[in-house]
């Protein structure tokens, strides 16, 4: 599995990329806070919103420690996407929320 730290994930937000960053969280966790410009798909509805992502483009997948997302990426990986796991989530984002 791919692994990326958060604050190459900031470094790279803030030198100007445009990431493709999946929050998996459920609902009320992404509404106290997630990083600017993240699609939120609730770990336990990817399966079924998976057709809605691009097997041509990169994921970084985001929760809360890296548990889910680690779930997440794996779950991804063996359906056939590029996806990347951000290690340590929104507890190691230093970065903007929103």
């Amino acid at each position: 599995m791919k692994e990326i730290s958060a604050k190459e994930v900031q470094q790279r937000i803030e030198n100007g990329e445009q990431l493709n960053l999946i929050d998996v969280r459920e609902v009320d966790e992404v509404q106290g806070g997630h990083i600017p410009g993240i699609t939120h798909i609730p770990l336990g509805l990817l399966e079924f919103r998976s057709h809605e992502l691009d097997k041509n483009k990169p994921y970084i997948m985001v929760c809360r420690s890296g548990g889910r997302s680690g779930q997440a990426t794996h779950y991804l990986q063996s359906q056939g996407f590029d996806v990347t796991n951000m290690t340590g989530g929104m507890m190691s984002w230093e970065g903007k929320v929103e």
